[in-house]
């Protein structure tokens, strides 16, 4: 006997007697163009060179805690995995709109304009001057940095260990020792001399050792490399 309520045609009609359709149109374009200026005047600013001690003001109250980290952290992280903390605009890839959207969200929540972000990434997906994993970061001051947005695939579990040798001097040097020693134990000495004893494997062991070095350290100075403490803030290529 009755016909059954149709919600959507409901709607529309009280949508009608509010305002008409060219109204909220019109409304609504100006809110997506408005909602686009913003992102791009953020992802100018992802781009643009700060000044390098511009920090950012955030409500205290409103922050997570476990996004909160200090220089020092930072340091650690990337000089265990040989990562780089720099300036956003040397990143080569593409920043995600969940990014630009936590950013806008932030902006927002502490009624700020965020400037002078960073981001902990491995070289190869930073511009770097020529002499898997990036994290978002926005400076707070007094060395506490907050975490935007992390994107990427994790790092390689074994690359923790992959660039141990390339942490400090002892690092490499213990790497070498260890190489030279396996090389040596494996090589057949009794096919170059009658007598094989202990002076001969270290003497084996050394001239690896010195070989092995060498071109360590050949390859280092030519490629302009050096260990991990120092170049996980530089914007060199070859650090």
């Amino acid at each position: 006997m009755f016909d059954r309520t149709d919600i959507k045609e409901k709607l529309i009609a009280y949508r009608d007697k509010r305002v008409n359709e060219d109204d909220i149109l019109r409304e609504v374009y100006r809110v997506f163009e408005e909602n686009e200026k913003e992102r791009q005047d953020i992802e100018l600013r992802l781009t643009q060179e700060t000044a390098p001690n511009k920090t950012n003001r955030l409500d205290i109250d409103l922050l997570a805690g476990e996004n909160l980290f200090h220089i020092s952290d930072i340091e650690a992280i990337c000089s265990t995995y040989r990562l780089r903390f720099l300036n956003s605009k040397y990143f080569k890839g593409q920043i995600p709109e969940e990014a630009i959207s936590k950013i806008r969200v932030l902006e927002t929540e502490h009624n700020t304009r965020l400037e002078n972000f960073k981001i902990i990434a491995p070289a190869k997906l930073m511009k770097l001057e020529n002499a898997d994993d990036p994290l978002l970061f926005a400076p707070l001051g007094n060395d506490y940095y907050y975490l935007i947005h992390k994107w990427g695939r994790d790092l390689h579990p074994l690359r923790k260990w992959l660039v141990w040798p390339f942490r400090s001097l002892i690092n490499i040097a213990i790497t070498i020792a260890a190489i030279s020693a396996l090389i040596t134990s494996i090589l057949p000495l009794h096919l170059f001399t009658n007598s094989v004893g202990p002076g001969e494997y270290i003497f084996t062991f050394l001239y690896i050792f010195n070989a092995i070095g060498g071109l360590v350290i050949l390859w280092g100075v030519s490629k302009g490399k050096n260990f991990n403490g120092l170049v996980w803030r530089s914007k060199y290529y070859n650090g």
